[in-house]
C-alpha cells in the first residue's frame, strides 16, 4: 500500500489542477461555444472571449481533435 506523504499529495494536487486546466475546462468551453455562438449577447460574447484567452493552452490541445464546422446559412428567397 502506498503511504500518503505530503509530497505525493502535492503531486496529485498538481496533476489534478493541470488536468482540469488543460483538459476538463477547455472541453466544457468548447461545448458551450458550440451551443451558444450564434445566439450570445454582447456581454456573454465578452465572457466567451475571456474564457478562451484564459484557457488558451487547453483550447489548442482540444483544437487538434475537435473541428466544429459553422452552421449552414439558410437563404430565404
Amino acid at each position: 500500500m502506498i503511504a500518503l506523504t505530503p509530497e505525493l499529495l502535492a503531486l496529485a494536487l498538481y496533476l489534478g489542477l493541470a488536468g482540469a486546466y488543460l483538459l476538463v475546462v477547455p472541453l466544457g468551453i468548447y461545448l458551450y461555444l458550440q451551443k451558444r455562438w450564434y445566439v450570445a449577447s454582447s456581454i456573454e460574447r465578452f465572457i466567451m472571449y475571456f474564457l478562451v484567452f484564459m484557457f488558451f493552452p487547453g483550447m489548442i490541445i482540444w483544437g487538434l481533435f475537435l473541428n466544429f464546422r459553422p452552421q449552414k446559412r439558410e437563404l430565404n428567397l
